[in-house]
């Protein structure tokens, strides 16, 4: 069974862990709370300060276990992420062999990310939320699972002029859209913070903001598109997440 932990109880007993687990966190830590204080996402950096986040590992993306393992994580944290803070998240960090850091290239990580999302919710128990589109395409899609609504988001080793989604090993966190329900163009506080991030995005990458980066609900935008971000400022022009789709197309037989 895949457990929950907390940056407080990693921190007194991280010699528990796994090496890789180790260092994974030791990596996830320096990072978002470098002591220059350059992280872009300041939502983030909060989150993990107020020990806000949660954090899980599972086994490699590709083996058939890990899908399960994170339907477990992500099940223990829909009951309780109301209650961790408002700056909640949850961060999953894979066992990534060093073959996949040697060989894969940012497309291929890509590719891994949607087939696990595409896995995930082949085994989701729950209805589609009915206030969310399924349609990806839609303005207000999100990922949903176990019934709550996610922002996905990923980090590989292939990324490196996109720094802020580069990561030792395959890493994704879920923060529940209800995060945002401040955060948002419709909010001064979201203003000013979306703002702020992009400034911080300016000087932290190496590559230009991307495109895709825009507020849930605005017309133009696609939520799916800012999951995965290319290592330029390219984009798919079809969402790679298809169960929906086929689970819907499977009701109407």
């Amino acid at each position: 069974m895949a457990e929950l932990y907390t940056k407080s109880w990693l921190e007194h007993n991280l010699s528990e862990q796994e090496e890789w687990q180790k260092d994974a966190f030791h990596h996830f830590a320096s990072m978002i709370a470098d002591p220059e204080n350059t992280y872009p996402c300041i939502p983030g950096r909060q989150g993990f300060l107020s020990d806000n986040l949660r954090f899980g590992f599972t086994s490699d993306p590709r083996n058939e276990d890990a899908p399960s393992e994170l339907a477990s994580l992500l099940k223990a944290y829909g009951e309780t992420a109301r209650t961790t803070g408002k700056y909640a998240s949850l961060v999953v960090f894979f066992k990534t062999p060093q073959e996949m850091i040697s060989d894969y290239c940012v497309e291929d990580f890509e590719s891994l990310f949607w087939s696990v999302l595409n896995r995930l919710s082949a085994i989701d128990e729950k209805e589609w939320p009915a206030n969310i589109p399924t349609d990806p395409s839609h303005h207000e899609w999100e990922f949903c699972f176990n019934g709550e609504p996610y922002f996905a988001f990923c980090a590989t080793p292939a990324h490196i002029f996109r720094k802020s989604r580069s990561f030792p090993c395959f890493m994704m966190a879920f923060q529940p859209r209800w995060v945002f329900d401040e955060i948002n163009d419709s909010t001064v506080f979201g203003r000013k913070m979306k703002k702020a991030i992009r400034k911080r995005l300016s000087d932290y990458d190496h590559a230009p903001i991307h495109p895709d980066l825009k507020w849930y609900g605005q017309s133009d935008n696609h939520e799916w598109k800012q999951y995965f971000l290319s290592d330029d400022e390219q984009s798919p022009s079809k969402c790679p997440y298809t169960y929906m789709k086929n689970k819907l197309k499977s009701l109407r037989k």
